[in-house]
């Protein structure tokens, strides 16, 4: 990465990935990289993949899909089957999600504000080098949740039945 007086660049293939579940995530921008405005990641997630339901305490986040079909919940809210181009804003404090609902790899990139939270997809996942796959067996999803609660990150229980 290019960092300067100019502002930052990440190649194509830059940045630091990590699997979070089943996920791959890559940190595209950090908060020092936008003097703590702002940072990027990456989402790609298979068929029926993406994070939990969630809430942010203090920040707000925009979800853009870059490639496939993916359906959204955004407060009491379903978007279903959003393609390439659509995009989400979720305020804090508003419970949100993305699910892959197509048969191929989806791409969306979030954009959360203020910077730092970033730093939750590094502790809680696990490290992604090229051509890799998702750690095997269950993740340990106590410990992202309680590392989410460290980052402001709320995530409430399934409801009954799911």
């Amino acid at each position: 990465m290019l960092e300067g007086k100019s502002g930052a660049h990440v190649p194509p293939d830059g940045g630091d990935s990590v699997w979070l579940v089943r996920d791959r995530v890559t940190v595209k921008l950090t908060s020092e990289d936008t003097g703590g405005v702002y940072s990027m990641a990456e989402e790609i997630s298979p068929p029926q993949g993406g994070p939990p339901a969630h809430t942010h305490r203090d920040e707000d986040e925009v979800l853009y899909v870059l490639e496939g079909e993916v359906e959204f919940l955004l407060g009491e809210d379903t978007i279903p089957a959003a393609g390439a181009g659509s995009c989400v804003y979720a305020p804090r404090g508003t419970l949100h999600t993305f699910k892959n609902v197509g048969t191929s790899l989806s791409r969306v990139l979030a954009v959360i504000s203020p910077g730092g939270f970033e730093k939750f997809f590094v502790e809680a996942g696990k490290p992604a080098t090229e051509g890799s796959s998702p750690p095997e067996g269950e993740p340990d999803v106590r410990g992202i949740v309680e590392i989410g609660q460290k980052y402001g990150m709320e995530i409430p229980p399934p409801p009954p039945g799911q």
